[in-house]
């Protein structure tokens, strides 16, 4: 078990706003609450790529874009497309979602091929593939997370944080078992304590998603969702 302070907890967070209804005014209080606190990124929807990259310019703080969010029900080339697009506009980083009807229906050729187009049209910017692990079985998430390590992207990632369920232990820690150390593990989904924190990097997540960044590292406990 390893001890966290606040500023390596915050070093791993990645700052999410993703709600529909967000406006541009918080937005920019979560790009300022990132500066303050030296988060990771600042997570959001592409739209808001171009507002938040110029906010976050000349920072250390990166700019994180979901595609093909939250259903990972998109075509591959509309969610590469989407992809180019948001690193063009100045997104750093891509948080795609898979297609979780094609892996639960075992069609892994399909899920692979979706994930190498992102991934292709990624070029050098970190890709982060999300499971949605509260929807596929243990055998599931081992196949995805063999998928997503034989490909080499950045980050296997837990959950949307619009489905069902969030972020477990167990799930980080068997999706760390496979994927190794080369490649992150990024826990999201309910995540809005320093406790849940820190107890998603003692089993082997290096990034976190979460909305309640500042309540984790200030020692509150967030009430919003994503």
């Amino acid at each position: 078990m390893n001890s966290y302070d606040n500023a390596s907890i915050a070093a791993a967070i990645d700052h999410t706003l993703l709600k529909p209804e967000a406006r541009r005014v918080d937005i920019d209080r979560i790009c300022e609450e990132a500066l303050e606190h030296r988060f990771a990124a600042v997570c959001v929807n592409s739209l808001w790529v171009p507002r938040v990259s110029r906010q976050l310019a000349g920072s250390s703080v990166k700019t994180c874009s979901v595609v093909g969010f939250p259903l990972g029900a998109s075509l591959p080339a509309a969610t590469a497309a989407e992809a180019r697009m948001a690193i063009d506009a100045g997104a750093q980083e891509i948080d795609m979602v898979l297609s979780v009807g094609e892996a639960l229906a075992g069609d892994w050729d399909a899920v692979h091929r979706g994930i190498a187009e992102v991934l292709a049209s990624c070029s050098e910017v970190p890709l982060k593939v999300i499971l949605e692990t509260c929807l596929l079985t243990e055998s599931h998430k081992r196949l995805a997370c063999e998928i997503c390590r034989d490909l080499g992207v950045a980050f296997v990632k837990t959950s949307t944080g619009f489905s069902t369920g969030g972020a477990t232990v167990e799930d980080v820690a068997l999706m760390r078992s496979v994927v190794g150390l080369d490649i992150g593990v990024k826990a999201s989904g309910g995540i809005r304590d320093r406790d849940t924190a820190i107890a998603m990097l003692n089993a082997g997540a290096n990034r976190l998603g979460c909305s309640a960044g500042v309540a984790i590292v200030t020692g509150g406990v967030g009430t919003e969702a994503y």
